[in-house]
């Protein structure tokens, strides 16, 4: 049986509500998310940080993993390769994640991370699928 993750559940994910990530979708495989870009999330050139794209795609690939995943099993990141195309100063962040490949045991999934229509970056990720510890 699938899990199911609810849509920006108060509490769940406190760093992407740090950052203002919000999910529009979570499922078969698939999740988007978006963040206002706003002045706390730049660098000292003014421009937004590359750690907020990443964690943008970080979490977006998590959440479409999950929707994938059965009752029980949860994931973590082994590796994300993240190419950056252009600067962003300003707009809305869309970042639309997609599972390539899944087995009992990794999964690779792929972001395209847009702001205002125009493709910014671009993440490549691996991650673990493991059998949640109980308490």
């Amino acid at each position: 049986m699938l899990r199911e993750f609810p849509l920006n559940k108060p509490g769940l994910h406190p760093f992407a509500e740090l950052i203002g990530l919000h999910f529009t979708t979570i499922a078969d495989g698939h999740s988007q998310c978006d963040l206002e870009v706003n002045g706390k999330l730049m660098n000292p050139h003014n421009v937004l940080h590359g750690g907020v794209v990443y964690s943008m795609a970080d979490t977006g690939m998590g959440a479409a993993l999950y929707s994938r995943l059965n009752e029980g099993e949860i994931c973590a990141t082994v590796e994300i390769k993240v190419a950056y195309f252009a600067a962003v100063s300003s707009g809305t962040l869309v970042c639309n994640t997609r599972v390539i490949h899944k087995s009992q045991a990794i999964a690779v999934m792929e972001s395209e991370i847009e702001n205002d229509g125009k493709l910014v970056a671009k993440a490549m990720g691996t991650y673990s699928i493991f059998k949640a510890k109980r308490e």
